[in-house]
């Protein structure tokens, strides 16, 4: 079972769906739901924040989108490598496996995919944008220590 989400950052509603397997094919098929979705009526950009991955297929997402005839622009933002520290959706794939996933006690993938489908539709009535606790301050602290330890070494 593999899962495809969009975060509505500053909600914190996610548009959730599950696939049998994990290519650029079902991020294909995934996209046009999240296009076609609520949240992007009367929208003048939609940015992207995505990983790296294969199944985001950065060599072919741009040429693809561009295909697609949007009445909107399509911004990618890609993060660095390494870096999924810094994707909010991270945080809800975190929750998703404390709420939804443990203990993995399934009796079939249906099974899988209802827990994980009734998770966000729970989560979504509830929704809030997510609060970080990790600031700018501490993220430049981190990096300038780090700095400081490799000059020494």
């Amino acid at each position: 079972m593999q899962l495809f989400a969009a975060l509505l950052v500053h909600t914190g509603e996610t548009l959730a769906r599950c696939f049998e397997r994990k290519r650029f094919v079902e991020f294909q098929s995934f996209l046009p739901l999240l296009f076609g979705s609520v949240w992007c009526r009367r929208i003048r950009s939609l940015h992207l924040i995505l990983d790296n991955g294969s199944t985001h297929a950065p060599k072919r997402l741009p040429g693809w989108l561009a295909s697609r005839g949007l009445p909107f622009p399509v911004h990618l933002h890609w993060l660095p490598v390494n870096a999924s520290w810094l994707d909010q959706i991270e945080i809800v794939f975190s929750e998703r496996q404390r709420k939804a996933l443990t203990p993995n006690d399934f009796e079939s993938t249906d099974h899988v995919r209802q827990r994980i489908l009734g998770f966000f539709a729970e989560r979504n009535r509830r929704a809030q944008p997510i609060q970080w606790t990790y600031t700018a301050q501490k993220l430049l602290g981190k990096v300038g220590r780090q700095r400081r330890l490799a000059a020494t070494s």
